[in-house]
């Protein structure tokens, strides 16, 4: 199942506007507080399709019946670029536990690359609700190999894969290896083009650079 945000208009596609704008982009700051907005968006509209069960809860003047989210969720994410993101979701699922992930591309002479994943924290994932963000959406390599590492940890429940860019490449890739598990990918918008180096076309650049400088 795959659901696009920007496909419903809503306050998102100011925010995914500003994202891509190359202008707005040279305020860093804005850059992490629009990822930090559209990651408590993202992790509303997951909300929706939650299981959630009644607590009764006791007021001053008496008592009150809620449904509240009856699992347990567990929000990860690919550093560093993810890192505003998962902060926007933990500020919406606050009860939440948390998993991180350190994943790069590494490039050889002839500019290919693959993807080496070098640490990862997490708490058990057994019948829980994973939450795995990622900004970006490409070849969907990265973030099948962190998904992989991360079964390590037990076998989630439901898996929500959340980007704020996607490709078809990579949904498609995402559809194909990941189809026996229980998966919904949520998306921004997505791009019909990714070039010969994955990236993403009109996208929005690189993110984890745009939110927190550029790297070596």
């Amino acid at each position: 199942m795959v659901k696009i945000l920007s496909n419903v208009n809503s306050v998102f596609n100011r925010f995914l506007a500003e994202l891509r704008d190359k202008n707005v982009q040279k305020d860093s700051l804005r850059f992490r507080k629009n990822l930090e907005r559209v990651g408590e968006i993202f992790a509303y509209e997951i909300s929706k399709v939650l299981t959630y069960g009644e607590e009764n809860v006791e007021t001053p003047l008496g008592f009150s019946l809620i449904q509240v989210p009856a699992e347990q969720i567990v929000l990860a994410t690919i550093l560093r670029a993810g890192l505003p993101m998962h902060q926007g979701m933990l500020n919406i699922f606050d009860k939440a536990e948390n998993a991180f992930i350190s994943a790069y591309r590494k490039y050889h002479k002839d500019s290919t690359f693959n993807i080496e994943i070098e640490y990862i924290s997490s708490p058990s994932l057994d019948d829980k609700i994973l939450i795995l963000a990622d900004p970006m959406l490409a070849t969907g390599a990265s973030i099948h190999l962190a998904y992989q590492a991360l079964l390590e940890y037990g076998t989630p429940k439901h898996t929500h894969l959340v980007s704020i860019i996607a490709c078809r490449e990579g949904i498609e890739f995402v559809q194909k290896h990941f189809n026996q598990h229980q998966i919904t990918i949520w998306a921004g918008a997505v791009d019909d083009e990714l070039t010969a180096k994955a990236y993403i076309v009109p996208g929005l650049g690189d993110a984890g650079d745009l939110a927190y400088g550029c790297k070596n």
